[in-house]
């Protein structure tokens, strides 16, 4: 006796509209009025934003609540040059290294959606550039404070042992955001300049990967915004 039994007639739409909405949502096409993929780049945003929310707001935390005297940044982060310590020099720099990048991403972004996509891989290349020069001049950064100035993530001979700790955990969590942004950068200007998007959309070409990696580029220098005003001029 045949024991199979067909499905309900309420229980058949609704399969098929989860199916509808995977199929639609597997095939990149459009959801909550963007596309898939931007919305995927906002979600991903808003997911780091409450990490490093969460970092930030715990660095406060234990600064605040320490009773032992927190290093001077002023003092910490200062650069010798001829002789004359020049507080937070690098650290300035770094920080114009990154917002300069933003700029260039935002031209590159610019030129893509006007189908320039040398012009636009270009830019790219120059943005991911500039963070190369940032990673590099971080770890310069790093280098100086554990080789010279003895900081390690469980003490310093500074002042609160809490600064290392904090200070590392940061800035890498940061650093490392930045490398994989150089990586992704250079990955997708390559396939720029060979054309890989040229045939994808309705008209000949979709660019709109080029803005969802300005996206990440541009949220990971408003980070380092609040990082260096937490950290650095505190």
């Amino acid at each position: 006796m045949n024991t199979t039994t067909a499905a309900s007639p309420a229980t058949a739409p609704a399969t098929g509209r989860w199916r509808q909405l995977v199929a639609d949502w597997s095939s990149d096409q459009q959801a909550f009025q963007v596309s898939w993929g931007k919305a995927m780049m906002w979600i991903f945003l808003l997911s780091d934003t409450f990490i490093f929310s969460c970092f930030l707001t715990g660095y406060m935390t234990v600064r605040m609540a320490n009773t032992v005297p927190w290093p001077n940044p002023s003092l910490v982060f200062s650069l010798n040059i001829g002789g004359v310590e020049v507080p937070l020099l690098l650290i300035a720099i770094m920080t114009f290294v990154l917002i300069s990048s933003s700029g260039t991403m935002a031209m590159a972004v610019n030129f893509a959606y006007r189908r320039e996509r040398v012009r636009a891989a270009v830019l790219m290349f120059v943005t991911a550039g500039f963070g190369v020069c940032f990673v590099g001049m971080q770890v310069f950064e790093w280098s100086k404070l554990i080789l010279q100035e003895g900081v390690r993530p469980w003490g310093n001979p500074m002042g609160a042992a809490q600064f290392g700790s904090t200070f590392f955990m940061i800035t890498g969590f940061h650093g490392l955001h930045v490398s994989a942004g150089v990586i992704y950068l250079i990955t997708v200007a390559v396939r720029l300049l060979r054309g890989s998007y040229d045939a994808v959309g309705k008209t000949g070409g979709n660019y709109q990967i080029v803005e969802i990696a300005g996206l990440y580029w541009h949220f990971v220098d408003l980070v380092w915004v609040f990082i260096f005003a937490l950290f650095y001029l505190w």
